[in-house]
C-alpha cells in the first residue's frame, strides 16, 4: 500500500517536472558535449575518460555516461536557466539536477544504440523560433551571444542544434520504452483502490468554455495594394538589383523571419511543414527564380527560392498583411454587440449564434466551444488555464456572457469576442465513476514510471558510466555508481 501511495505522489510531481524540463529545453537550458565515433566503443572510453580526468580541474567534466560527457557547467547553466524563467531553485538540489541530466544521457546514447533517428529539419526550424523567443527578450543578438559566450550566431546554432538533437533523442527513447503500454478497466478500479483514502488525489475546478469571434473584413482595395506593393518589391530587385534579402529586413510582416532576411528553415519535398499554398508556389519555382504575389491565411507573399538542395529548398519570403481599416472594425464592432445583445435579450442561444454567426472556423461547429490544447477535451482545470483565457471567464457565472472583448492571433491583428462558461464541475475529491478517464491517465502514468525504472536500472548495468568528484557523494535513486 505505501509503494503505491509514493508513485502517486511521484505521478502529480513528475507532471510537474515533465513542465518543467519542456521549459528548459524551450529556453535552450543544457549544454553537452559528444565523443567522437572513433571513440565510443566502452574499452577506448574508458581510457578517455581515464585521460580526460587526469587533466587539469578546468575541464569541468563530471561524469560520463555511453558516448556522452556531462560538464560541471551543465549544471550552472541548467540553475541560470531556470532563474532567468522565473522558477525558483531553492528547492532544487545540484545533486538531483546531475541525476536529471545523467538520465537524458543515458535515454539519448540509448535512442543512438537502438538506431533511432530524429528530424534535423524540424529541429532547425525549432531553433529558429527559440532564438525568436530568445531576441524578443535580449533584444540583441550580440547579448545572446554574449550571455551563452559563443563568438558568431552560427556557433550559437550548432550548439542548440546539437542540445535539442539530443533532447528529442532522449524523448523517442522514453517513448519508445512506454508506447505500448495499456491499461484494464480492473486494472484502473485496483489502482484507485489502492490509493488510501486520505491520499487520493483532489481535482481542481474544471470549466467548459465557449466563445463567438467576429474578424474584421479586409477590403478588395486594401488586398490589392498588398499586392502592388510586393510587385513592386519584386520589380526593384529584377530590373535594380535591389535585394530581397534588405527589402525583407525592413518591410516584411513576418517578424519571425525579417531577422533574417526573410529566411525561412529548408523546405523538404517530403516533409512540407508550410501550409499548401506556400508549398505549391515554392516547390514551382526554379532556382534563384521570385514568384508572383500569392495568398494565404497569413497576408500576401513573395518567394525567392534561393538554392535547391537534394530535396531540400532553401527560401526567403516578404508577407504583406493588408491593412485593417477602421470603417472595418467598427463594422466587427457593433456585429459583435448585436450578436451579444440578441443573446443576453433570450432570443438566440449562445451555441446557435456560435454556428451561424461566429468567424472562427475552429469552434463554430461544436457550438463555439473552446478545446483545452493539453488534453484535447473540453475541460479547462481553472488553476491550470491560461492566464490571459483565466482573467477573462474568472468572474462569469454559469450561462454567463462575457463582454466585448479585444483580442488577436497569428492571422489576425485584431479581432472581437465573447465568451460564455458552459459547464463548471467543482474542486472535488477523485471519484472513480466521475473521474474515470483521469484516474486511468493516472494509472497508465503509473505502470509508465514502473517500466522506465525497470528499463534504467537494466541499461545503467550494461552501458559504461563514469561519476566524478563530489557528485559521487549525491544520493541517488538509480544505482548510477552500480554499487
Amino acid at each position: 500500500m505505501p509503494l503505491k501511495t509514493i508513485n502517486l505522489k511521484y505521478i502529480i510531481n513528475n507532471k510537474i517536472i515533465v513542465s518543467l524540463l519542456a521549459l528548459m529545453s524551450y529556453q535552450f537550458a543544457i549544454s553537452q558535449e559528444i565523443i567522437p565515433d572513433e571513440v565510443a566503443e566502452v574499452d577506448t572510453v574508458k581510457d578517455t575518460v581515464k585521460q580526460t580526468f587526469q587533466r587539469t580541474k578546468v575541464d569541468g567534466v563530471v561524469a560520463v555516461v555511453g558516448d556522452y560527457v556531462v560538464l560541471d557547467s551543465d549544471l550552472d547553466k541548467e540553475f541560470l536557466q531556470l532563474q532567468a524563467a522565473g522558477i525558483s531553485t531553492a528547492d532544487i538540489t545540484r545533486c538531483q539536477l546531475f541525476g536529471k541530466l545523467l538520465e537524458d544521457k543515458l535515454f539519448a546514447h540509448s535512442a543512438i544504440q537502438d538506431s533511432i533517428e530524429v528530424n534535423e529539419l524540424e529541429i532547425r526550424s525549432k531553433i529558429d523560433q527559440q532564438l525568436s523567443a530568445f531576441l524578443e527578450e535580449t533584444g540583441s543578438m550580440d547579448e545572446l551571444l554574449k550571455f551563452y559566450n559563443k563568438d558568431t550566431e552560427q556557433a550559437l546554432r550548432d550548439e542548440m542544434l546539437e542540445i535539442n538533437k539530443n533532447q528529442q533523442l532522449a524523448y523517442e527513447m522514453q517513448r519508445k520504452i512506454v508506447e505500448d503500454i495499456e491499461v484494464t478497466p480492473e486494472e484502473v478500479r485496483e489502482y484507485f483502490n489502492s490509493i488510501p483514502k486520505e491520499d487520493r488525489p483532489i481535482f481542481g475546478t474544471e470549466l467548459k468554455v465557449a466563445q463567438i469571434v467576429i474578424i474584421p473584413k479586409i477590403s478588395e482595395e486594401e488586398k490589392q495594394k498588398a499586392i502592388n506593393r510586393l510587385k513592386e518589391f519584386k520589380a526593384d530587385i529584377i530590373e535594380n538589383g535591389a535585394s530581397f534579402t534588405t527589402k525583407a529586413t525592413f518591410y516584411s510582416d513576418d517578424m519571425g523571419s525579417r531577422r533574417t532576411g526573410g529566411k525561412l528553415p529548408p523546405m523538404n519535398r517530403n516533409r512540407p511543414q508550410m501550409v499548401k499554398e506556400f508549398r505549391d508556389v515554392a516547390f514551382s519555382l526554379e532556382e534563384g527564380e521570385i514568384s508572383e504575389p500569392f495568398q494565404t491565411d497569413f497576408g500576401y507573399h513573395i518567394i525567392w527560392l534561393e538554392k535547391i538542395r537534394g530535396q531540400e529548398y532553401d527560401v526567403r519570403h516578404i508577407l504583406i498583411r493588408p491593412e485593417v481599416t477602421q470603417e472595418a472594425i467598427r463594422e466587427a464592432k457593433t456585429r459583435i454587440d448585436t450578436i451579444r445583445a440578441r443573446i443576453v435579450r433570450g432570443e438566440i442561444k449562445f451555441a446557435e449564434a456560435a454556428r451561424e454567426l461566429s468567424d472562427e472556423t475552429e469552434t463554430k461547429q461544436d457550438g463555439g466551444q473552446l478545446i483545452n490544447p493539453t488534453t484535447q477535451d473540453y475541460n479547462f482545470e481553472l488553476t491550470k488555464m491560461e492566464p490571459e483565457l483565466y482573467s477573462q471567464i474568472q468572474n462569469l457565472k454559469d450561462n454567463e456572457v462575457s463582454l466585448v472583448l479585444q483580442d488577436e492571433d497569428r492571422i489576425n491583428r485584431i479581432k472581437f469576442k465573447i465568451l460564455t462558461v458552459t459547464d463548471r464541475i467543482d474542486e472535488h475529491e477523485a471519484d472513480f465513476a466521475k473521474d474515470y478517464l483521469k484516474i486511468k491517465n493516472l494509472t497508465v502514468q503509473d505502470k509508465q514510471f514502473a517500466e522506465v525504472k525497470k528499463w534504467r536500472e537494466e541499461k545503467i548495468k550494461d552501458t559504461y558510466i563514469n561519476i566524478n568528484g563530489e557528485y559521487r557523494d549525491c544520493e541517488f535513486q538509480s544505482n548510477w555508481l552500480k554499487k
